[in-house]
């Protein structure tokens, strides 16, 4: 049995999550190296699935590569055995980007964690950490991001959930919610479940711009009475203090 994810907690380090891909936008990869400069700057150790290409590469190797910089990448051992999680048709230039953030030297700790399954791999990452940032992804990155805020919301865990709204990538995200509350299957106060990061308002800026320094303010000002959890115990007792535990 996998052990309980903790209500809240005070671990300085971040979940992660993005795509093995690049992306089409530079935007997209520049808003990672950002946030991995600041998670380093920051002492914020950097969990997250455990991939080298893509958006998951670059940010990875940018904390990887800063002094004291801690990542815990968690990988399924089926995807580790298969060669690691692919990008879709961009692997030079990914491997490029990469090697570019790396700049050829590791200077932090790297830790991976191989588990059995893919839900395994979740647990596993959200039990480490004091929060979770979208970077721009595709599924498995929309599953990812909306299972941790399904999760706040049914009160197995209460943590804050950021996410980068690059190039306005996630607007139609903001407006599915938003739908979901005019439609009456939202509570209108768990709107505020997800804390949108948009940027300036000229998308021309948000190559330059510091999405990392604004993720982390961001996941600062997150506070529970923003929203209202659902009145669930998880534990067998009734007394779990809002945690469940997975086998």
């Amino acid at each position: 049995m996998a052990s309980a994810i903790p209500l809240s907690s005070k671990s300085p380090a971040i979940a992660v999550y993005c795509a093995s891909s690049l992306g089409n936008k530079k935007a997209f990869q520049l808003a990672a190296l950002s946030l991995g400069h600041a998670l380093a700057a920051a002492k914020r150790p950097l969990v997250y699935g455990g991939g080298s290409r893509g958006i998951m590469g670059i940010i990875s190797a940018t904390v990887m590569s800063s002094e004291g910089g801690k990542v815990t990448g968690v990988i399924p051992r089926a995807i580790l055995a298969a060669g690691g999680e692919r990008g879709k048709g961009t692997g030079a230039v990914a491997a490029l980007a990469v090697a570019q953030a790396l700049d050829g030297e590791i200077r932090g700790e790297v830790e991976t964690i191989v588990v059995d399954s893919m839900h395994e791999r979740k647990v596993k990452m959200a039990e480490r950490v004091g929060g979770f940032i979208g970077l721009p992804g595709g599924y498995g990155t929309f599953e990812e991001i909306l299972e941790v805020v399904t999760w706040n919301q049914l009160n197995i865990h209460n943590k804050p959930v950021v996410v980068l709204n690059v190039l306005s990538y996630y607007s139609m995200l903001r407006e599915l919610i938003r739908n979901g509350v005019r439609e009456g299957f939202i509570p209108p106060q768990n709107e505020r479940l997800v804390i949108f990061v948009d940027g300036p308002e000229d998308h021309a800026e948000h190559e330059t711009f510091d999405w990392g320094s604004a993720a982390l303010s961001a996941l600062d000002s997150w506070h529970i009475d923003h929203f209202a959890p659902f009145a669930i115990s998880w534990g067998q007792d009734g007394n779990s203090g809002g945690r469940e535990k997975y086998t």
